[in-house]
């Protein structure tokens, strides 16, 4: 029995070390797999290591066959020991993407206070600093979609009403397909409300039923709605910023670049959808799959048959409208990009083909955060590397608002 745990945990962990990249059968079941062990490698290691203390308590190094699971556990301890120290040095990380990106030390210091407890589950747990108004409507119809939480700072944590706080709008990811507000970088929510910040987390319409810009249309509508309604929750609708991860990454990032375009704005043109900086994490930048696989892959091929619902030969030019990778110009506000080197779906290349573009175009400074040995969707656990890169945006987003003019 320990040959076979030890067997089938050294496995797990060599797929968290190496996860077959997209355009593979196996991509996908490799991330599902890959993605867990690689963010929770601290818990791994226990799991791994009280499962072979029981079997070594009931007899498992009585045989030969024992010894060599135990010697394959070793190695498996070994490799996810290598994901944990690359997950320790997110800080550093951090700190020479913040330095080369603002050419200076950002506004806020740096900080590693980390909650055990936190780490320990993995869980965003409930915080007695945040209280959350759950299922606001921003849009009619669309039942359940177009409805967004509010995250904001807890009136008993506090003195006196918030007022004036800056506001992040986080897109959920899915593919396009999937997803809903409660799921992703509520660790990065529940901070930044810790911190007198009031988030703002939108459903959408999603695929195959909606296709695009509909899903853009209803983020625009939620950012129609914090600029007429944010300030009743103490939010600030002059300085609002976006963020969001895969899909999510491609539709905040969609939002920043095309500002005030009445193509996404229909009824709402006058509104002013403009942010003040963005924060895409492991973005789709590109829908014609360019980088890094091909464009019938994956999450490329579903763009075209469930999102965009046309032949990206044919319509071309709809697809590079559609890409934020084609958007950049030198309109783009700030921008923080950050990308895993292991990411499963979306390749690296990717990540790092926008950043040079931001730089190349923009006027603005550009951040960008690669993170060695993270994957995809890597920040929905509260883990070693989330809880670092989570400080960082905040401190990146402190130094944009510091610098800010109204």
């Amino acid at each position: 029995m320990l040959l076979v745990l030890s067997v089938v945990g050294l496995f797990l962990t060599a797929n968290a070390l190496r996860p077959r990249a997209r355009g593979s059968w196996f991509a996908v079941p490799s991330f599902f797999l890959a993605w867990p062990v690689g963010e929770l490698a601290p818990q791994v290691i226990v799991l791994q290591a009280l499962g072979a203390l029981v079997l070594f308590l009931l007899g498992g190094l009585a045989t030969p066959a024992g010894w060599v699971g135990l010697a394959l556990a070793v190695v498996s301890w070994a490799g996810l020991a290598v994901l944990v120290h690359q997950a320790g040095q997110t800080d550093d990380r951090v700190e020479v993407a913040l330095r080369a990106g603002l050419g200076e030390a950002p506004a806020v210091p740096r900080s590693r206070s980390v909650s055990v407890l936190r780490l320990a589950t993995a869980l965003p747990l409930p915080d007695r600093r945040v209280e959350v108004v759950r299922d606001i409507r921003y849009a009619e119809g669309a039942g359940g979609r177009h409805l967004l939480d509010v995250y904001r700072p807890a009136a008993s944590a506090s003195a006196t009403p918030v007022t004036r706080a800056p506001v992040l709008v986080q897109v959920h990811g899915g593919a396009w397909i999937i997803g809903n507000k409660r799921e992703q970088a509520r660790p990065l929510m529940h901070h930044l409300a810790a911190n007198g910040w009031v988030c703002v987390a939108p459903n959408y319409r999603l695929s195959p039923k909606a296709t695009f810009p509909d899903h853009l249309v209803d983020v625009k509508l939620a950012m129609k709605w914090v600029r007429e309604h944010v300030a009743e929750h103490g939010g600030d609708p002059s300085f609002v910023v976006i963020t969001g991860g895969s899909a999510g990454g491609h539709l905040a990032s969609m939002v920043a670049l095309t500002a005030g375009d009445p193509e996404y704005q229909p009824g709402f043109e006058e509104v002013d959808t403009s942010v003040v900086a963005c924060v895409p994490c492991y973005g789709a930048y590109d829908l014609l799959g360019r980088y890094g696989g091909r464009g019938s892959d994956g999450m490329y091929g579903g763009a075209a048959r469930w999102l965009m619902k046309r032949d990206p030969v044919v319509d071309r030019a709809d697809f590079e409208r559609a890409s934020p990778l084609d958007r950049v110009g030198p309109q783009a506000p700030p921008f923080m990009v950050v990308h895993g080197t292991l990411d499963s779906l979306v390749p690296i290349a990717e990540g790092r083909a926008f950043a040079a573009a931001l730089r190349e175009q923009s006027h603005e400074p550009v951040v960008f955060l690669e993170l060695p040995g993270a994957e995809h969707a890597f920040e929905i656990f509260h883990s070693i590397r989330s809880e670092a890169t989570v400080r960082g945006v905040q401190r990146f987003l402190e130094h944009v608002r510091s610098s800010h003019r109204p």
